[in-house]
Formats: C-alpha cells, sequence, structure tokens
C-alpha cells in the first residue's frame, strides 16, 4: 500500500514544488515572537513558509471520488491487532505537564460546570477536581470575558500550587480561541460551528464535490492563525466532531454520519499539518454509542492506511446520569478501549464533575489491565483463544438477528415470549424468592403487571428466569408461582441435571453443549425445549453441532481462562460461517456489589459485544455468598444494557448534557423533573440542552428538545425544529408534556397496585 506522504511528495514532484512528506515546503521557518494577548487576528501574519490559502494546501485525497482508494488502497486495520489487545501506536502530544499518545497513561479528563466568569468558584472546582486525580479540566468560553477569566483562573490555580492543564471548548468564535490561547494549555474547536457553522452554508446545497471544496477557503482563512499561535506557543489542540452539530455543509454533502464526522475533522486535520502543526488529538463523539464506535473506529482506519498517528480522545456526550450514564458510556468508551484505541478519556455524566472521576478512572483501570504487552496474565489469555479469522466489517453496522422459538403442535404454553426480538432480559432467581410469602413480590421484582395476584407481562419485564435449582414438587406454592409465570410465556431455564432429579413441567432445560450432543439432544422429563451452554473453549465442529440440535437460545458464558472478547468474537464468526441463526444470550457472572461497577462492567464487557451487533440479550448472575443486588435492580440494569446498545427501548431515552459554564438552568434539578414527568414513555427520546451550543446541534437523536436560551427562559423543539419559543423556565416541564401529548406520543402513566389488590392476591 502506498502510504499518503509519498503520495504528497509524489504531488509535489509533478508541480515542482519541494515539499515534505507533511505537505509543506521545506523553506527555513523562524518562531516568531510569542503574541501577546492583546494581538488581535489581524496582526497574526502567515509565514510565507507555509500554505495560506485552501489551494496551496495539500487536502486529503477525496473519498467521494474514489481518489483516496486509488491512491492509499482499501480501508485496512483500525486497531493495532484484532486478536491481542496493544494500544494504538501514536505520537506524543503535549498538554503543559501532561502528555497524550501510547507512551503514556491513558489521561482522566472532566469539564468544570461553573460559569467561567466567575474565578473564584471556578478555581476552586478545578482545585476539587485536580485532588481527586483528574490530569486535565475543560472550561467553557463563550467570548473575549470568559476569556480573560481563564487568564486569571490560569494564573489563580499557579498561585495555589496547581499546574493541571486547562482546555478552552470554543465554538463560533476563532478570534476568541486566539486570545484564550494565551492562558490555557489546550483549544478544544468543534469543526462543525467553528468556523463552517456561518449562516450561508445553510442556503446552499452542495450538489458537487466541487461546490464543496470551494468553501475551505473559509475554513483556512479562520483557522490559520489560530494554529500559528497554537504552535508558536506549544499549545494542544483538540479536533472534536460532534454528531449532532455537524455543519450544514458536511450534512449535506456526507449526510447524518460516520463518515461525515470523520471527514470534518479531516479537513480541520489537513490545515493544521500544512502548518507542520501536530499537536493535536481527534474526538468523534456522538450521544448514540454505536454511532460514536462506528466513527472513532472509522477514523482510526483512516489514520492507518494514511500513516498518521494522532492520539485520540474518547467519550459519549450528553451520556445522562446515574447508571445509566455510566452504562452508556461504558459501552461506547469501553468497546474501543477494548481494541486498543484511546489515549485521554471522559466520561460526560449530568452531575457535578467530581464525580465523573470514577467511572472514568475504572474505565482507563480496566482497560489497561487488559494490554498485552503490560500484563502477562491478559496476554496469556487472549494467546488461549483458539485461532479464527475475525471479518468484522467496522464501516457499517447490521446486527446478527437470532430466531424465536417456534411453537410446537405439542406445546401447552405459549413460547414465543421466552425471548424477545429487540433483545432479551433472563432474570436469575432463587427457591427462596418462589415462596408463598415471597412470589408476589417477586412477580413485581420481574417487573410483571399483577390484578388480583395474577402476573402479566408489561414492557419491561424479564423474558425469562433462570434457576440454578428448583424448589421441590411438594412446595406447592412454590410450584405454582413457576406455573403462573410460565403460563404467561416466562421461560423457566434450569439445568438439565435438576430436572433428572425432580421434573418441572414447561422448563428449558440447559445443557453443556458436549452433554447434548451426547444425549442427541434429549430432553429430561417435563421440558419442552434445550438451551445449551458454551464457554468459548469448544473446537469448531463442536460448535457446528448447534444447528443439528436446534435449541432454543445458547447461553455464552466464557471461560475465565480466555478473553472474553476475543473468545465470543471467534464463537460468532463461527456461527456466521455455518449459517446458525440460533439466539445467543450472554450469560455474565459478577460478585461485585458496588452498582456503578456493574453497570461499567456490563457496559465494557458485553456492550463490547452487543455495539458489534453481537448477541440477544443478557442474564446477570451474581456469585459469592451474598446477592447485594434485587432482581429488580438487575433487571433495570439489564434494560438500560440494551437501551444503551440501541436494542430494546423500554423506558424514555434521555439524551442530557453534563452542563458547563453555558448552562442556563440548573442541569441537575431540572432534568430530574422532567424525568419525572416523562420518563414512562418508551420509544420517546428527549434531549435536555442547557444551553443552544448544545441544544440543535447535539441532539440529532431526540424527539423532543428543551433548550435553555436566555436566564430563565427555554425553547421546546420537535426533532430540530423550534416549536415552542421563550418559554417561562417555571412552566417549560409541563409545557414539554402538553407538546408530546399535541405530536401523539404521550400516554398517562398507570397507577400503582392498590393496597385493597395487594391484600386480595
Amino acid at each position: 500500500m502506498v502510504k499518503y506522504g509519498a503520495i504528497v511528495l509524489a504531488a509535489a514532484a509533478l508541480s515542482g514544488t519541494n515539499v515534505d512528506a507533511f505537505g509543506i515546503s521545506n523553506v527555513p521557518h523562524s518562531r516568531r515572537a510569542t503574541p501577546s494577548s492583546s494581538s488581535s487576528s489581524s496582526s497574526l501574519h502567515m509565514s510565507t513558509a507555509y500554505p495560506t490559502a485552501a489551494s496551496d494546501i495539500l487536502w486529503t485525497p477525496s473519498i467521494k471520488s474514489g481518489d483516496r482508494d486509488d491512491q492509499l488502497g482499501p480501508l485496512g486495520q483500525y486497531c493495532e491487532d484484532l486478536y491481542r489487545v496493544t494500544r494504538r501506536k501514536t505520537r506524543t502530544v503535549e498538554c503543559g505537564p501532561v502528555k497524550f499518545g501510547s507512551d503514556h497513561p491513558i489521561v482522566r479528563q472532566t469539564m468544570s460546570t461553573t460559569p467561567t466568569a466567575d474565578v473564584d468558584a471556578t478555581i476552586e472546582q478545578i482545585m476539587r477536581c485536580a485532588d481527586k486525580g483528574f490530569d486535565l479540566v475543560r472550561i467553557t468560553v463563550q467570548g473575549k470575558r470568559e476569556a480573560n477569566a481563564a487568564a486569571k483562573i490560569r494564573d489563580g490555580l499557579f498561585k495555589k500550587g496547581y499546574d493541571i492543564p486547562l482546555c478552552a471548548d470554543m465554538h463560533f468564535q476563532p478570534v476568541v480561541a486566539q486570545l484564550v490561547a494565551d492562558a490555557v494549555e489546550k483549544i478544544r474547536i468543534n469543526p462543525g460551528n467553528f468556523a463552517d457553522g456561518r449562516k450561508d452554508f445553510e442556503e446552499k446545497v452542495y450538489e458537487s464535490e466541487d461546490d464543496y471544496v470551494l468553501e475551505r477557503e473559509y475554513l483556512v482563512e479562520a483557522m490559520l492563525p489560530l494554529v500559528e499561535k497554537c504552535k508558536s506557543l506549544n499549545r494542544c489542540m483538540r479536533i472534536g466532531t460532534n454528531h449532532g452539530s455537524l455543519s450544514s455543509r458536511v450534512l449535506s454533502f456526507y449526510g447524518d454520519t460516520p463518515r461525515g464526522m470523520v471527514e470534518s475533522a479531516l479537513e480541520f486535520a489537513d490545515i493544521c499539518r500544512s502548518q507542520d502543526y501536530h499537536n493535536f488529538v481527534f474526538s468523534m463523539k456522538a450521544s448514540n454509542p454505536l454511532v460514536m464506535v462506528q466513527s472513532y473506529r472509522l477514523l482510526a482506519a483512516e489514520m492507518y492506511r494514511m500513516d498518521w498517528d494522532y492520539p485520540l480522545h474518547l467519550g459519549v456526550t450528553e451520556a445522562g446520569e446515574g447508571e445509566d450514564g455510566r452504562m452508556k458510556s461504558a459501552v461506547g468508551i469501553g468497546t474501543l478501549l477494548a481494541d486498543g484505541l484511546g489515549d485521554t478519556v471522559r466520561v460526560s455524566l449530568t452531575e457535578d464533575p467530581e464525580f465523573e472521576y470514577e467511572p472514568c478512572n475504572r474505565l482507563a483501570e480496566i482497560a489497561e489491565s487488559r494490554l498485552a504487552d503490560v500484563h502477562p496474565e491478559a496476554a496469556k489469555r487472549q494467546a488461549a483463544v483458539p485461532k479464527y479469522v475475525d471479518t468484522r466489517d467496522i464501516t457499517t453496522f447490521a446486527r446478527r438477528q437470532g430466531v424465536l422459538p417456534e411453537k410446537k403442535d405439542t406445546d401447552t404454553i405459549d413460547v414465543s415470549g421466552i425471548l424477545n426480538e429487540n433483545g432479551s432480559v433472563i432474570s436469575a432467581v432463587t427457591p427462596e424468592m418462589l415462596k408463598e410469602e415471597n412470589a408476589q413480590y417477586l412477580y413485581q421484582e420481574l417487573g410483571c403487571k399483577t390484578a388480583v395476584g395474577m402476573p402479566f407481562k408489561d414492557v419491561a419485564t424479564s423474558d425469562s428466569i433462570f434457576l440454578r435449582t428448583v424448589p421441590p414438587s411438594s412446595d406447592t406454592a412454590a410450584r405454582t408461582a413457576l406455573r403462573r409465570l410460565a403460563e404467561v410465556s416466562m421461560g423457566l431455564i434450569v439445568p438439565a441435571e435438576e430436572l433428572e432429579k425432580d421434573p418441572l413441567p414447561n422448563a428449558i432445560a440447559l445443557m453443556e453443549l458436549q452433554d447434548a450432543v451426547a444425549k442427541d439432544g434429549a430432553l429430561p422429563p417435563g421440558a419442552i425445549r434445550l438451551a445449551v451452554s458454551i464457554h468459548g473453549t469448544e473446537t469448531e465442529d463442536e460448535i457446528k453441532k448447534i444447528k443439528e440440535l436446534k435449541p432454543a437460545f445458547v447461553l455464552l458464558r466464557v471461560s475465565d481462562d480466555l478473553s472474553n472478547l476475543h473468545a465470543s468474537r471467534r464463537i460468532f464468526e463461527i456461527l456466521k460461517a455455518e449459517d446458525i441463526d440460533t439466539s445467543v444470550i450472554h450469560h455474565f457472572q459478577t460478585d461485585t456489589d458496588e452498582s456503578d461497577e456493574l453497570a461499567l462492567q456490563m457496559g465494557m464487557k458485553i456492550g463490547s459485544l452487543l455495539s458489534d451487533g453481537a448477541g440477544d440479550g443478557v442474564l446477570v448472575e451474581q456469585t459469592g455468598d451474598s446477592q447485594p443486588f434485587s432482581v429488580d435492580f438487575v433487571r433495570r440494569t439489564s434494560f438500560s444494557l440494551l437501551q444503551g446498545c440501541r436494542m430494546r427501548n423500554t423506558k424514555t431515552e434521555f439524551v442530557s448534557c453534563p452542563s458547563c459554564g453555558r448552562t442556563l438552568f440548573d442541569l441537575q434539578d431540572t432534568t430530574a423533573m422532567i424525568q419525572e414527568s416523562t420518563g414512562h414513555l418508551p420509544g420517546v427520546t428527549v434531549a435536555v440542552m442547557g444551553c443552544i451550543v448544545n441544544g440543535p446541534g447535539e441532539m440529532a437523536d431526540a424527539d423532543f428538545g428543551y433548550v435553555g436560551t436566555l436566564p430563565g427562559k427555554i425553547d421546546l423543539y420537535y426533532g430540530k425544529e423550534v416549536v415552542r419559543k421563550g418559554i417561562p423556565e417555571d412552566s417549560a416541564v409541563e409545557e414539554l408534556v402538553e407538546l408530546i401529548k399535541e405530536y401523539g406520543m404521550w400516554k398517562d402513566k398507570e397507577e400503582e397496585e392498590s393496597e385493597v389488590e395487594a391484600v386480595a392476591a
């Protein structure tokens, strides 16, 4: 494959220009004096050694015309090694005392939520973040007032003995970005609105690549002064694309796609590289973890084929709060870290920034513990996975759809509900929970509605239950509870050896694959379906037997001696090659007693597979002497995993920004009120945005938006269209409810069971 540097040199040779592999003229360049903070953009004259016009820059070859494929070859690898966890090799990028890159630990960072103009409050919050363990803090800079405040914040922190680097978050303000570069160590720009968000872009449709490319002149004009200043001061830059805030120009040409995100970032990188400025990192954030994962992978693949080595900043934007926010972040960030991608991490939660540290740090710790080059035990587990060929296509997303159990003439119950086509949740229960005095509570824990004590399935009811042992047939009350669950199409999964001892009518017999093959799938008395358990140690020929056995589903619980990620990928590759469409449920065992840790483990371990479309559901089983989590909590967390992986919606999806100095209302309290009022609407997505920057631009997946525009005033959106403006904050939540009703997406909350009904039960 011909690398991009060689293409640049060849193009230069044809044009008679003397350039190096970065597309830079080989004319000596002397650093000019560091500009003072009072310098205006007009005084920042570019050195004649570097291109000053878009026509002089050697841009990345076009992807749409096919030139990139022709010149560089097709996309290839997206990570260092598909079978061994190794960090992607990157250059070192300096940000004050902190360094990003594969030769350095993963950098933990957060963002302040105080108004930047409130210098003292911001200093105090940044100090708390630094004391917590963060390596870097981002602050919002809306204008010159905040830029001047940033200088005071930087100075104040130094005086208090804190050298933690600061990053200025810039939108729409190229001139202010140059001003604040004097004060902070890093500038974050958003290609969607830094220069490419001006009004006249929204008035034109780009039907050809020539039309699209003509607009680059404006990008260069806005970007070059900042690049020169960052280079002269050795400032770091993040080229941070957001899925929801792509410019109208990019949306017109590439659509609302990962490809558009990548191409938007590459344009700005080309401008940086044309000036021999390389002290920057990339990010590809989205509120949808699947879009985020695909975008980062696509960018990494492009960098591999162009021989670029810039670090990656990972984050799921507007992840939300609580377990949901941690889960969504773990799915997106964890999936990438599992393949060795990522050099700095920010977990965006609608909480105070100090609370972001634990999940941020834990994700980095888990990722670092998997590195084969560093941890021999991790290397051993990865090497122990039998050889296979990874054929995943990272440029598209397609979920493997497992088949549902088919009804048989001999069935006495409806088996159609033991799995769900959009993703299944299986709950682990114990015989104690089925006792007469506990059964009604168990129905509730499983998410059932009840009427006169009889359970019925609801939108977020467990599809099946798993019992290691069954209550004896002499326990009439427990057996009655099981019968009632089976009658509402809830699967009863029990190990076959337990059913041999004491049969359970209408049970699903679980066998090890080898045992099922040896018995030719013969079921114990009372069982109506077979399920098989596999562990990643099976041979390819053994896996092929699943096709003959035709089990209702497979439980995949990878052996502790193997890498869960790679062993699971191997299993799904074999199933694909053999055209085996049996549903696969991830059987996740855990002994943690911390709810946040459970969410992070599930998101990182199972979410990294579901985000590739590999899997049809999850069974979480608590191990150890104690079971600290209720069946209800584990069920709800399991459904959160499926919803975070864009499989099954069982509640309202909230896209809420993590708050920053631009936020125009109390984001945490407001989000809580909106969740209380609208959290019972499966299939509806509500975006809660603290300001217009994080408003219509960054809520691409939302049906409805609640956006701060002025202090005390709220705009409401349907999709990306403002439908109600300037609503007083005191009545805005009620207005949002009315708006949802107006568009036919509202339903009333169901009443809780009355005490009379509970007593009757």
